[in-house]
């Protein structure tokens, strides 16, 4: 069982480096449009579900304070630093826990 759910995790933390690159360059931009802004919420959004769902809590927090930020952002609060901070402090957690993974995976 232990071994099908490192499976699962395996396949999660590689659709979120995926959805953590789009992020990250989306907010790479000077000015990004109510378009951009909505996939990145979007994006943001389905990483802190399935985060915590797979038991990554720390993915899961971070995508909740990007999803937050960005929001408040695209109604005239604030501005973008705070979610490049978040994109970049994701990227990390993800690579992280891949490392992890990957190496408990590895002494089996």
């Amino acid at each position: 069982m232990d071994f099908e759910f490192d499976e699962l995790k395996k396949e999660f933390l590689i659709e979120a480096e995926g959805k953590v690159r789009e992020i990250v360059e989306f907010l790479k931009a000077e000015q990004l449009d109510k378009a951009a802004l909505d996939r990145i919420s979007y994006l943001a959004h389905q990483l802190k579900g399935a985060g915590g769902s797979y038991g990554f809590s720390m993915i899961s927090t971070e995508a909740a304070a990007l999803e937050s930020g960005v929001e408040q952002f695209s109604h005239g609060a604030g501005d973008l630093d705070g979610a490049r901070t978040r994109g970049a402090n994701l990227s990390t957690i993800v690579a992280e826990r891949t490392r992890e993974l990957d190496e408990r995976l590895a002494h089996r």
